[in-house]
C-alpha cells in the first residue's frame, strides 16, 4: 500500500509540475482531463487500499517548493475537488473561506479549465493544512468538524471554524490543535 501511495503522490507531483509549465489553455485542459482520468482510475483500482476512497496528499503538502509554485500558478478545480473530498468542510464553508459566493463556486465547477487565483489557491492550501492536523488530532471527520463548530475558551470563546477565514486565525487554530495533540489544555 505504501508503494501504491508513493506512485500516486509522484503522479500528482508530475501533473502539477506539468501544469506549472503549460501556458496554452488547450494543453492545460488536456492535462486536467489526464489528471482527472488518472485520479478516477486510481480510486477505482485502489478503493479498498485507500482509506475512505481518498488519495493521500501528504507528499504534496510536505513539498513546500511545489506548494509555492502551485500557489503562484493557481490550483485547477479538479485538484480542489480532490482536496474537498478529504476535508469535512461544506460548500458554504469553502465559499466563506474563499470570500466568494456559493453560486460563483458552483459556476467555477462547471468551467472545464477553471484555475483558482493565487490568493484562493493559498487559502485552499491553508484550509487543507488545518484539516491534515485536525485529522491527526481527532479520530474522525465528524469529531473534527464538531470541534470546529464548538466555541473554544482558548480561542476567546470563538468557534475555530470562524477563525479560518484569515491567515492569522488559521495560525491560532493550528496552535490550539497542536496544544490538544500534546495534551496542553488552556
Amino acid at each position: 500500500m505504501k508503494k501504491a501511495t508513493n506512485v500516486v503522490n509522484l503522479r500528482i507531483n508530475v501533473f502539477i509540475m506539468k501544469c506549472i509549465e503549460k501556458k496554452d489553455p488547450v494543453e492545460y485542459a488536456s492535462l486536467n482531463q489526464e489528471f482527472n482520468s488518472f485520479v478516477n482510475s486510481v480510486n477505482a483500482v485502489y478503493s479498498t487500499k485507500f482509506e475512505k476512497n481518498v488519495l493521500d496528499f501528504s507528499t504534496l503538502f510536505n513539498d513546500t517548493i511545489l506548494i509555492y509554485h502551485l500557489i503562484r500558478k493557481g490550483m485547477p478545480y479538479g485538484l480542489f475537488e480532490q482536496l474537498k473530498m478529504i476535508c469535512p468542510f461544506k460548500e458554504t464553508d469553502w465559499a466563506n473561506y474563499l470570500n466568494i459566493s456559493i453560486k460563483t463556486l458552483q459556476r467555477h465547477k462547471k468551467e472545464a479549465n477553471y484555475v483558482f487565483k493565487p490568493i484562493h489557491t493559498e487559502k485552499i492550501i491553508e484550509i487543507t493544512e488545518v484539516n491534515q492536523l485536525g485529522m491527526e488530532v481527532f479520530d474522525t471527520k465528524k469529531q473534527f468538524y464538531s470541534w470546529l463548530n464548538s466555541p473554544s475558551y482558548a480561542l476567546g470563546s470563538l468557534k475555530p471554524l470562524e477563525l479560518l477565514k484569515d491567515s492569522y486565525g488559521k495560525e491560532l487554530v493550528m496552535s490550539e490543535l497542536n496544544r490538544i495533540e500534546h495534551g496542553i489544555f488552556s
